[in-house]
């Protein structure tokens, strides 16, 4: 499956709002309100109540994401057998370089990861939350 590209990407300055295809919004609340087990343990579990603000099946360009986070220009993705297939590893890079050119920082993790792993999953969020945010926040400026 080709990816559609879009034109300017780069554009990450703070007004900047990520472009969509609207024709994929009743897609992605169908996709909110039919979770995988995966996708649905992550957000009852931990990302609800994350101290950053989530939104789930979010429309990004020609995608729709499992989880972003705005304040963190985060993109998380749990991904099914489908990601392992030659193709949809391809098809996963792919997306993921788009992605990538608005600034977003893409992290996947597996079904299996989410269900048997889950503490492991939360740790690693947190990490990427703590350095990305710390990146993101400015810095104070020294008295002399």
């Amino acid at each position: 499956m080709a990816l559609p590209t879009s034109g300017n990407r780069n554009l990450n300055t703070p007004d900047f709002h990520l472009p969509y295809d609207s024709r994929l919004v009743a897609r992605a609340k169908s996709l909110r309100q039919n979770p995988t087990p995966a996708e649905k343990k992550l957000w009852r579990d931990y990302l609800r109540t994350f101290k950053f603000r989530i939104l789930r099946q979010r429309p990004i360009d020609y995608f729709i994401v499992d989880f972003y986070c705005a304040a963190l220009k985060l993109v998380i993705e749990i991904d099914g057998d489908s990601h392992f297939t030659d193709q949809g590893k391809v098809y996963d890079f792919n997306r993921t370089s788009i992605l990538e050119g608005y600034g977003l920082q893409v992290v996947r993790f597996t079904n299996e990861e989410v269900l048997n792993h889950f503490e492991s999953v939360c740790q690693k969020i947190d990490a990427i939350a703590s350095t990305a945010s710390a990146v993101l926040q400015p810095t104070p400026t020294q008295n002399s």
